[in-house]
C-alpha cells in the first residue's frame, strides 16, 4: 500500500471522557499498561504498508508530540515520506477551535496536495482495533466506488457504541444516509470513522467546502456530499472497542483481560507497536499475590493485585490490595491501601491505610498527580 497515504485526524469528542484528557487528547490517553490510543490506529497503518502517515492534532498534543516522537516505533522516522504531526497554525489557533477541524486541514492543505501517493485512509484515534486495511483499500479500489466508509455490525452490545455515527445501506452495501446511534434500535451499522478515498477526491471536498462555508468538519463535509459521489461500505468483523466515554474505557480494559480478546487485538493482524521505555523486568516481592491482571515492566508488588492492569513503574507495598482497576505509571499504593472500581491516572499517591472505591458501572477516577 505503498501509493496509499494515511490520515489521523484528532477531531474528537472529549466531553464524556474528559475526566482523562485534562491535559491531554483523546488520542493520547494511556491503554492497557503499555499503550496510547493512538498506537493501535497508527500500527494497522504500518502493518499495511502505509510509508506516510499525518496526523491532524487539535489541542493539548505536547503529551502526543513526547509520545510519537520522530516515528521511530513505528519505523516511520525516514527521509522520503514519515509522521508528520499538524497542528492548527498558531496565529489561528483560537479561531480553529472554533471553527472545527476543517480549518485545520486547510492550513495544512499543501502537505495533502505534495503527497506523492494517490489514495488516503482517514481515521479517528479513539476505536481500537487490528484490521487488515490491505483487503478493505483492495475492496475499494475494485467496487469502483469514490468513497469507502469502514463500519461494524453490531447487535449484542449496542450500547457501548452510543453517540457513534452508522450508515443506513442498500441490499449492495451503498450508503444511503448516516444517523446516530441512540441505543434504541437492537442491531445498527456503526462507522468507524475510516474513509478511502483519493487523494483528489479529499482535496476537492475540502476546498469546496471552505469555498462555500456550509461545513466546519469534514465528517460533515463527506456526509453533505453522498449523493454527489458513490459512497460504499466495507464491513470489519473483528473485535472492536470504542472509546468515547469514561465507562467505555474501563469496560474495554476489562475486556482485554479476556485472553480471547487480547490475543486477537494485538497479534491477529500484525503487532501493535508504541514508545519504548527500557525498564526493569517486574519484581514481585514474597507477599504479592497478582491473579487475572495485566502487569507492565518496571513495577515492584509486594501487596495483592486482582482483575486489574497496571501500567510501568507502579509501586504497590506490602498489604494492599488493588481489584478491577487501571493504576497508570509511576503511581504508589502505600502499605495497607485498598482500592477497587478506580481509575488512577499517571503519578497518583495513596497513602497508608487509605480506601477508594467506586461502583463498577461508574468507577471513580483520581486525576494525574493527587496525593491522597
Amino acid at each position: 500500500m505503498k501509493d496509499v497515504m494515511g490520515i489521523i485526524n484528532l477531531s474528537e469528542n472529549e466531553e464524556n471522557i474528559k475526566e482523562l484528557t485534562y491535559n491531554r487528547p483523546v488520542a493520547s490517553i494511556p491503554f492497557l499498561g503499555r499503550y496510547r490510543l493512538i498506537d493501535f490506529v497508527l500500527s494497522n497503518m504500518v502493518n499495511a504498508g502505509i510509508e506516510n502517515v499525518g496526523v491532524f492534532a487539535c489541542s493539548k498534543f505536547s503529551s502526543l508530540r513526547d509520545h510519537l516522537g520522530s516515528g521511530k516505533p513505528w519505523d516511520l522516522d525516514r527521509k522520503i515520506d514519515r509522521l508528520f504531526l499538524l497542528s492548527p497554525e498558531l496565529q489561528n489557533y483560537a479561531t480553529s477551535m472554533q471553527e472545527g477541524d476543517l480549518k485545520n486541514f486547510k492550513d495544512h492543505l499543501d502537505y495533502i496536495k505534495k503527497s506523492r501517493q494517490e489514495y488516503v485512509i482517514l481515521s479517528k484515534s479513539y476505536m481500537v482495533f487490528n484490521m487488515d486495511y490491505t483487503k478493505a483499500f483492495e475492496y475499494h479500489k475494485d467496487s469502483g466506488a469514490d468513497i469507502t466508509i469502514i463500519y461494524k455490525s453490531e447487535c449484542e452490545n449496542i450500547e457501548k457504541f452510543l453517540n457513534c455515527d452508522t450508515l443506513n445501506l442498500d441490499e449492495n452495501g451503498n450508503v444511503i444516509s448516516i444517523g446516530t446511534n441512540m441505543g434504541s434500535k437492537t442491531c445498527s451499522n456503526i462507522s468507524m470513522e475510516m474513509y478511502i478515498m483519493k487523494k483528489q477526491i479529499l482535496v476537492d471536498v475540502i476546498e469546496d467546502s471552505i469555498s462555500k462555508g456550509y461545513a466546519n468538519y469534514l465528517k460533515d463535509v463527506i456526509f453533505m456530499n453522498i449523493e454527489n459521489y458513490n459512497v460504499n461500505s466495507y464491513e470489519y468483523k473483528g473485535y472492536l472497542a470504542c472509546i468515547n466515554s469514561l465507562k467505555n474505557y474501563y469496560d474495554a480494559s476489562m475486556e482485554v483481560l479476556n485472553t480471547e480478546n487480547s490475543r486477537e487485538l494485538f497479534s491477529k493482524h500484525g503487532l501493535i507497536y508504541t514508545k519504548v521505555k527500557d525498564e526493569a523486568p517486574t519484581r514481585y516481592g514474597q507477599h504479592s499475590n497478582v491473579k487475572n491482571s495485566l502487569v507492565a515492566n518496571g513495577c515492584t508488588i509486594d501487596g495483592e493485585v486482582q482483575n486489574s492492569i497496571i501500567f510501568r513503574g507502579v509501586r504497590i507495598k506490602k498489604g494492599s490490595c488493588i481489584k478491577n482497576s487501571i493504576v497508570m505509571q509511576r503511581s504508589e499504593l502505600d502499605e495497607n491501601a485498598n482500592i477497587e472500581n478506580a481509575i488512577l491516572d499517571k503519578h497518583v499517591i495513596i497513602t497508608n491505610g487509605k480506601e477508594l472505591k467506586g461502583d463498577i458501572k461508574s468507577p471513580i477516577v483520581i486525576r494525574k498527580g493527587t496525593v491522597i
